[in-house]
């Protein structure tokens, strides 16, 4: 009778623990078992995505309850409210500075008042510099995030050598009406990971 008892013991605990490692990957319930990265990806996106919610409560301690991330297999996302778009900007670079980071998705929405005319021209700028880097075959355009605000591009990514990042920044200081450009970019021998 005594084994029994600590036998559905054990039982219990193990199924606490269960529930616990199942919603601490994605916390949506699913399991380490059917997570289909290998445990050493889990492993690296949990310390970059602890490392980058350090970063973001060292930043400002209001980001702490309004901005969110998530890593998988290297992929930044982001999402929140900040009150300014050089907030949204900083937070981006940091993220893109971050160890290990393949790419960035940018979900923050700033809170400030609408400009409508201030971001059609931003807008436009960042549709103008996003076609003109698809079209040119010396950059891979997917490796970059770009962010126009007030006629500054900010421009966040990885180059697969320093032959692709001066043709990025080339490509951006070409495009009609910009001010500045700000340009974030990692090269490929310098991550983590080094492509084969």
């Amino acid at each position: 009778m005594k084994i029994k008892k600590h036998i559905f013991l054990l039982f219990l605990l193990l199924s606490g623990c269960v529930g616990a490692a199942s919603s601490g990957v994605f916390g949506t319930g699913v399991s380490i078992a059917m997570d289909p990265r290998t445990l050493g990806t889990q492993i690296d996106d949990s310390i970059m995505d602890k490392s980058i919610e350090t970063k973001l409560l060292a930043m400002n301690k209001n980001y702490f309850l309004n901005v969110k991330s998530k890593v998988l297999d290297g992929r930044v996302f982001i999402t929140g409210k900040v009150d300014t778009p050089e907030e949204k900007l900083k937070i981006t670079k940091m993220a893109w500075e971050t160890k290990g980071t393949r790419s960035v998705k940018n979900d923050i929405k700033i809170k400030e008042e609408f400009n409508f005319k201030q971001s059609a021209k931003d807008i436009l700028i960042t549709s103008q510099l996003k076609t003109a880097m698809i079209l040119n075959k010396q950059i891979k355009a997917v490796n970059y995030s770009i962010d126009t605000y007030k006629r500054k591009i900010y421009i966040y990514g990885i180059a697969e050598d320093k032959k692709e990042e001066i043709e990025v920044i080339k490509e951006a200081k070409e495009i009609l009406d910009v001010e500045d450009v700000i340009a974030s970019i990692l090269l490929v021998e310098d991550l983590r990971v080094v492509k084969n």
